[in-house]
């Protein structure tokens, strides 16, 4: 038979189980929450940019802005240590984002970046790739 010390042992680590399980999954949806955006393809970025109360924001580098950028969009390079701070500055939080990058990836990642900050935020899957793949243009 089984001593009290150790039911009592046993009792207290299963409510430190279930009280560290209750905490994890509290902030693994706290955290889904601030970094949940959505990906689309090219015709449905389009609709949503046709929308002028979306922001569009180009995260790539200079050069490749100034290569060719699709009409109306702001450039904030991500790569940019600053890359929070500079797109809070020409963002305004309480319209939505769209983000591109060449090919999906930099977006992508400054989505999270964007979602962090309670920004909601669409990212162009596929990017500048997909957007010429397409047949949409890009202005200079």
């Amino acid at each position: 038979m089984m001593s009290l010390k150790y039911l009592l042992l046993l009792a207290i680590v299963a409510v430190i189980a279930v009280s560290c399980a209750k905490i994890l999954t509290k902030n693994s949806s706290a955290n889904k929450m601030l970094t949940n955006f959505s990906n689309v393809k090219v015709d449905e970025f389009q609709s949503l940019i046709a929308d002028t109360n979306v922001q569009l924001l180009d995260v790539r580098a200079r050069d490749e802005f100034d290569e060719g950028h699709i009409a109306g969009a702001t450039l904030v390079d991500v790569n940019d240590t600053a890359f929070v701070e500079n797109a809070m500055a020409v963002l305004d939080k309480q319209r939505p984002v769209a983000v591109y990058c060449r090919s999906g990836r930099r977006s992508a990642r400054a989505a999270l970046l964007l979602c962090e900050q309670g920004y909601r935020v669409t990212n162009l899957s596929g990017g500048v790739i997909a957007w010429q793949d397409a047949g949409k243009t890009l202005v200079k």
